[in-house]
């Protein structure tokens, strides 16, 4: 199955070269040495990114990896400055981190239409007019263009959303997500149905708030077992984690501390988030059963809400405290 979700991608980018300073002297019919009059070279071309919001992944720059920019023209006589290099454009995703081949980071793109030069074009070179002085009246020189070195960058997609869904394969996650937001997700009866991140927005009032569910996380998922963490990165700019536990999973406690441990490994500042755990499928239990999963977790000091996405009880409230947990 081909993967048409790419949230990593390496590329090449060249900006372009400056033109080369001209050396010429003026010349007529009448006049036979006249002065220097050659211009400066043009100035390469930048190569310029910027967010796109009809973008999701870099699936885009999969079959294009090598982004060279236009070198600026050469000078002209008669004092004529040669034509810069065209800028070259790069649009990517909102939440795009572009990093340099140690793993530095250079810039992070977070707002629709952000635009940032991520390389600029060389200088074009002065030509003879430049260095004509009162000792030297005819300089027969100019100066080359300033030549840029290509780089390999790392472009790194972290999703923006404001709640991030946590939890098992077949916990309900994608199910929540088709409910209470207009995103249509694939959602099947058997584990890891979800292959990549899926946003939708929650509508409240006249506001709303973008969430976000990845793909389910399993025990071990650190050592690369299941999908592994490779998608947790798109949880890191979430401000709140939403954890789901199905009702019918047998021991929710240590299901829970699973996810807990499974974060940590990736990324401790993940605990430090606020969070909400919410008991799903709960349609499918009666309120003893209810009253025991909410003691276990009291004992934890974790409020829980129980909810079902078939019966869709429980969603307002879910909502209501999500966009509470947002605007503390």
């Amino acid at each position: 199955m081909k993967n048409y979700f790419v949230d990593f991608i390496k590329i090449y980018c060249k900006s372009g070269d400056g033109g080369a300073g001209c050396v010429h002297f003026y010349r007529d019919r009448y006049i036979i040495k006249g002065g220097p009059d050659g211009g400066t070279g043009g100035k390469g071309g930048d190569i310029v990114i910027q967010a796109n919001s009809h973008i999701y992944n870099f699936l885009h720059l999969r079959y294009h990896k090598h982004w060279i920019a236009k070198s600026g023209f050469p000078g002209k006589k008669n004092n004529i400055t040669g034509a810069n290099g065209k800028n070259l454009l790069i649009e990517v995703p909102i939440g795009t981190i572009i990093k340099d081949e140690n793993k530095n980071v250079i810039m992070e793109i977070t707002q629709n239409f952000q635009k940032k030069i991520l390389f600029e074009g060389g200088l074009g070179g002065k030509g003879n007019t430049f260095f004509k002085n009162s000792v030297c009246q005819s300089p027969y020189y100019a100066q080359p263009g300033i030549k840029t070195k290509g780089k390999w960058i790392f472009l790194e997609l972290k999703i923006l959303a404001d709640v991030g869904f946590v939890g098992f394969p077949n916990a309900g996650k994608s199910t929540l997500l088709s409910v209470i937001t207009k995103a249509k997700p694939k959602i099947g009866d058997y584990a890891f149905t979800t292959k990549k991140p899926n946003l939708g927005v929650v509508e409240i009032d006249f506001n709303s708030f973008l969430v976000a569910d990845i793909p389910g996380i399993i025990e071990n998922a650190s050592k690369g077992k299941g999908l592994g963490l490779h998608f947790l990165r798109h949880i890191e700019r979430n401000s709140v984690l939403l954890f789901l536990i199905s009702s019918d999973t047998k021991n929710k406690k240590k299901e829970y501390f699973i996810l807990l441990n499974e974060l940590k490994k990736f990324n401790l500042n993940l605990l430090k988030k606020k969070r909400l755990l919410v008991i799903s499928k709960s349609d499918l239990i009666d309120n003893n059963q209810k009253k025991k999963i909410r003691k276990i977790f009291f004992e934890l000091k974790e409020n829980i809400i129980f909810i079902s996405s078939f019966t869709k009880k429980g969603l307002s409230e879910l909502i209501n405290r999500l966009w509470d947990l947002i605007q503390q």
